[in-house]
Parts: structure tokens; C-alpha cells; sequence
């Protein structure tokens, strides 16, 4: 590699956060840079799968998590209209339990963690440019802030971990190889003295709903559905008095009865359908949902953010001087994330789309445990990165 730094990441989240340690952790020299403020918050479904939890176990991190004051969670329960069905979380993967962060814990975990390995940080940073060298190759990015109009910093790869949104993407044009028809419209809140045993999904025709434990004893409770039905029941009203309209409806009014609301209804909307664009190019690589969005509905993003930092971390760092090596191991990053994210994609489209019924989203919600089952084994084979 050459440049000031081996990697510039540019996002400093779950994905980039994560791709950033890796990196550092094996002797890289890293620069991540952030368009935010360090700790804040973000919009997030809060959950880890299975495969999200046994990457943080892996790479020391679970401990700290506990800490927190992140609650385990043991048992899932899916309600399907009147019938419900509990799961309890079985060790496997060297997992016992599940959990569900707030992003001002995890995040901030991430980049402490990360900048004790080495890697610099620079929040409030906003990649204006890609710089290219003499063959097109991406060498670095043009970085501005309030006080600078703007400053290169140069690097044997960029990263973008920049979000569904990315404009590392943007900027390095990198071509979208499938894209989702549907997206889903998210009501969504959170409540303290909130009753509950473990995550509780429920499914009714044109709606979803989920209750989530959270940090500081909260429960994250979203409901979702089309947009224009969310939008119409919003109307010319609020989203808090959607939020108590829908709450019946999605199965939520015995939960609610008993909890007090913390903070405000936030009302998710205008989020893209899902896709999968190019993972690398030269100079140039996507992680996390950057290169791959699912719609929330899933709440598998955080956990794909995780598989694939450390997918990619393992390519940069085996990718050697040469062209011809640097290529054939993001070559090798994007099959593998591919192979592991193409199952869930027309699954969660269709989840998104709200046209099924209760058998069928019995069968869709198979499909998803089969394709996570996939990707713990997956993560389960692969030796540590540093």
C-alpha cells in the first residue's frame, strides 16, 4: 500500500468503525472520518442476529456490551394475527443469547475500540472529491470542514461506509448490480415499564410491528408498513397519534397499556428499496450500506455491516502490492458478500411489499433463519484477522 495512510474509511459507524479496528489491529495505518458529531445517535433497528453478536464475541468486544448495560436476549416471539409461536435463543456460534444496542453505545464502543488499535479519527468531515492518480485510480479524498474549504489525504484504499446514501458511491460511480421494488414506511418510538420476555415480531396483513430491548431499560417499538398507508393514517395529524391509531391494529394495545413513552414518535420515510451495488473498484471499496441495503424491516443491517468489515478487512490485508492482487481479493470480498446477501434480498423485498399473507410470510420468515444459519456458519469458518 502507499499514501499517508493504508486505508482512509470514510464513515464512522458500525460498518466503518469495525473495518477501521480490523485494519488497525493488523498494523494498518488508518484514517476514518465522519460527516457527523463522535457518539451520536442514528436511525436503527437496535437488533443483532446471531451472526452480528458472534462478530463482537470474536473480536473481544461482548464483555463491553454487557456493561453497558445491553440486555441480553433469550427468546423470540412471533405473533402471526391471533397465534403466536416462541423461540428461545439455544447456544450455537458461541452465542447464548442475542442483543440489541442503542447506536449511541455501539458506535461509540466501535470508534473507542478502534481508536485504541491505532486508527485517527476526524469527525464533522465531509468527503467532498475522490482524488484519482495518473490511471483513474482512486488515491484518496478531498476532505472539507467548517474551517477548511478543503484538504486531500491520500491512501492505498478508500472505504466508503458511508451509508445507503454514499457518495464515496457516488463519487466512484459504482454500478448498482440489483435493486428491490419495495420499502417499507416506520413508526417508531421507545418506552420505559414496557412488559416483555425477549423480542416480539408481529405480523398482520399490511402491517409489522416489533418490541425491542434496548439500553437504559428501554424497549424500542416500531410499527411498519406501505408508505402511503402509513402516510394516510398520518394525515394531517402526528406521527405519535398514528403510532396509538396503528398500535391496535399491529397487535401492540395490551404491551402499551402499562408502559410510559420516552421521547418523541419518529416517523421513518422515503428510504430506498433495497439493493446491491459494486463492492470495489480501483482504490476503491463499499461496506455495510454502502454497498448493501436492506429495508429496516429486515433489522438484519447492523449484522451485515459486521460480516462484512471484517470480509473486507481480510481482503485489504491480503491484497498485496500488486494490481493483479489487489483485484482478485476485493474480487473475492464482493462473491463472498454476495453469496451470503443475495438469499435475504428478494426475501425482505418481498416482506416490504406487504402483499402477503399469514402462511406466506411463515414461509418468507423460514427463508430469512435459513439464509442467517448460512452466514453464521460462514463467519464460524473464518480465522481471526489480525
Amino acid at each position: 500500500m502507499s499514501g499517508s495512510f493504508d486505508a482512509i474509511v470514510v464513515g464512522a459507524r458500525v460498518a466503518g468503525a469495525a473495518t477501521a479496528m480490523l485494519l488497525a489491529r493488523a498494523g494498518a495505518r488508518v484514517l476514518c472520518v465522519d460527516r457527523t458529531r463522535r457518539g451520536s445517535d442514528t436511525l436503527s433497528t437496535h437488533a443483532l442476529m446471531r451472526g452480528g453478536v458472534a462478530q463482537l464475541a470474536r473480536w473481544g468486544l461482548l464483555a463491553e456490551l454487557e456493561a453497558a448495560g445491553t440486555p441480553p436476549i433469550r427468546r423470540n416471539v412471533f405473533h402471526y394475527g391471533t397465534e403466536s409461536s416462541a423461540v428461545s435463543i439455544k447456544p450455537a456460534a458461541g452465542v447464548d443469547a442475542l442483543y440489541a444496542p442503542r447506536r449511541t453505545v455501539l458506535d461509540a464502543m466501535l470508534v473507542s475500540t478502534a481508536a485504541a488499535a491505532g486508527v485517527s479519527f476526524r469527525f464533522g468531515v465531509t468527503v467532498k472529491d475522490l482524488v484519482r492518480g495518473e490511471n483513474g485510480d482512486v488515491v484518496g479524498v478531498v476532505l472539507t470542514d467548517r474551517r477548511s474549504g478543503g484538504r486531500s489525504e491520500r491512501a492505498g484504499i478508500v472505504i466508503g461506509a458511508d451509508g445507503a446514501r454514499s457518495t464515496v458511491a457516488d463519487l466512484a460511480q459504482s454500478p448498482l448490480l440489483r435493486s428491490g421494488f419495495h420499502a417499507s414506511s416506520v413508526l417508531y418510538g421507545y418506552w420505559s415499564n414496557f412488559p416483555s420476555d425477549g423480542c416480539e415480531w408481529f405480523y398482520h396483513p399490511h402491517l409489522t410491528a416489533g418490541t425491542i430491548p434496548t439500553n437504559d431499560e428501554l424497549t424500542c417499538v416500531f410499527i411498519g408498513g406501505p408508505p402511503a398507508a402509513i402516510a394516510a393514517t398520518i394525515g394531517s395529524g402526528t406521527p405519535a397519534t398514528a403510532f396509538r391509531q396503528l398500535a391496535g391494529a399491529a397487535g401492540l394495545g395490551e404491551h402499551l397499556a402499562s408502559a410510559v413513552g420516552v421521547g418523541p414518535i419518529r416517523h421513518v420515510r422515503g428510504l430506498p428499496p433495497g439493493f446491491l451495488r459494486s463492492a470495489a473498484g480501483d482504490g476503491w471499496a463499499l461496506v455495510g450500506d454502502a454497498g448493501h441495503w436492506l429495508d429496516p424491516i429486515s433489522a438484519h443491517g447492523m449484522t451485515a455491516a459486521l460480516r462484512d468489515a471484517e470480509l473486507l478487512a481480510r481482503a485489504v490485508l491480503a491484497s498485496g502490492t500488486s494490481h493483479s492482487e489487489r483485484c482478485g481479493a476485493l474480487t473475492g470480498y464482493q462473491a463472498e458478500r454476495d453469496r451470503l446477501s443475495m438469499p435475504m434480498m428478494g426475501v425482505v423485498d418481498e416482506i416490504a411489499g406487504y402483499t402477503w399473507d399469514l402462511d406466506r410470510i411463515r414461509v418468507l420468515l423460514r427463508q430469512m433463519s435459513s439464509a442467517m444459519t448460512v452466514e453464521v456458519e460462514a463467519l464460524a469458518g473464518l480465522q481471526p484477522v489480525a
